[in-house]
């Protein structure tokens, strides 16, 4: 099977043939998707390198050692300046014009568009973290506001990839960080009541497009997934499997949902454990992969960000190597 093959039947739960991987960092691996944050591109340069706003206007901190950093400051922090905001046009060729050139040697890989900060996460990056928690009761109708510019934007953007490429892409990688270590940031009825809906009418736009929807979501966010399976969503990057208790992910929604997944990125890898991470690399295949599919081996592509040895990444994929045959050595 070629890449594209094994990584859409593994999504769709078609019993792709051995487990497919989503990484470039260790040659003896497979590389089975092709994946371009291009699109991601702001205008003032990457969002975790400066300090200008990026092309929402929001200021990002940058840190001493490389990482993502975070937002420190929002132009809608203040609500009256709503009425005269005006967020980024989803079709500039600006956000598309490197994507040709790292798509043009695909080959026969899965094809796979990075677009970060989902409804969420860009709502509080606009209006503030703390500010967006209170006005979820506040100022309600504001809020709502927002997530609608925000809906738009991603409906636009992903009418925009299809207009340009079609079914050389094969599904778009978002970001919404829902969790803290123990809970969910908002409740259930509050994420029914502004989210559940908009993430459905977006999960369905990219499945008229024929693209998949992956969606990374940190912290213990076990009582959310019920819910974006119900809103289409195909594949889950969730990597802090510690966080979430791997048996009980398992036990819930293996087979319901496909997984992206690495061993997690702030207990076992930063340990540099190597019998801990090949240990936990094994438990969750066995307890969230199926005979049919839905695991997808992932990198998490910053170990100096999270402290890990360049070996300790060896070892894991490794790990997930010996797990790979589905029939032979997998389940068994």
């Amino acid at each position: 099977m070629t890449g594209y093959e094994l990584v859409k039947k593994a999504i769709e739960f078609d019993k792709p043939e051995r487990l497919p991987f989503f990484q470039h960092v260790y040659p003896k691996a497979p590389e089975d998707v092709c994946d371009s944050w291009e699109m991601d591109r702001q205008k003032a340069g990457w969002f975790f390198d400066t300090p200008l706003p990026d092309d929402w206007g929001c200021i990002w901190g940058v840190t001493e050692v490389k990482n993502m950093g975070q937002v420190v400051s929002g132009p809608l922090e203040n609500w009256s300046k709503l009425d005269s905001y005006i967020p980024p046009n989803p079709t500039d060729p600006f956000y598309f014009k490197q994507v040709d050139k790292d798509i043009a040697e695909t080959g026969d890989r899965y094809v796979c568009l990075t677009s970060h900060f989902n409804l969420f996460e860009r709502l509080h990056m606009l209006h503030g973290f703390s500010q967006t928690l209170m006005d979820f009761y506040s100022e309600p109708e504001k809020i709502e506001r927002v997530l609608d510019m925000i809906l738009d934007f991603k409906i636009r953007q992903i009418d925009e990839v299809h207009r340009r490429y079609g079914d050389r892409v094969h599904g778009v990688f978002l970001t919404d960080d829902w969790g803290t270590q123990t809970a969910t940031f908002i409740s259930p009825q509050l994420f029914d009541d502004f989210f559940l809906e908009r993430y459905r009418t977006l999960v369905n736009r990219y499945h008229e497009h024929g693209y998949h929807f992956i969606l990374h979501s940190c912290g213990r966010i076990n009582e959310f997934v019920d819910k974006f399976i119900d809103a289409g969503v195909d594949v889950m990057n969730m990597q802090q499997p510690r966080a979430y208790g791997i048996e009980e992910i398992g036990r819930r929604f293996a087979g319901r949902v496909a997984f992206l997944t690495t061993v997690d990125i702030q207990s076992t890898l930063p340990s540099n454990n190597p019998v801990a991470i090949r240990e936990e690399a094994h438990d969750l295949v066995d307890n969230w992969g199926t005979p049919d599919g839905g695991f997808i081996v992932f990198n998490y592509g910053d170990p100096e960000g999270i402290n890990v040895k360049d070996e300790m990444s060896t070892v894991m994929f490794e790990a997930f190597m010996e797990k790979m045959w589905i029939g032979k050595n997998l389940f068994g």
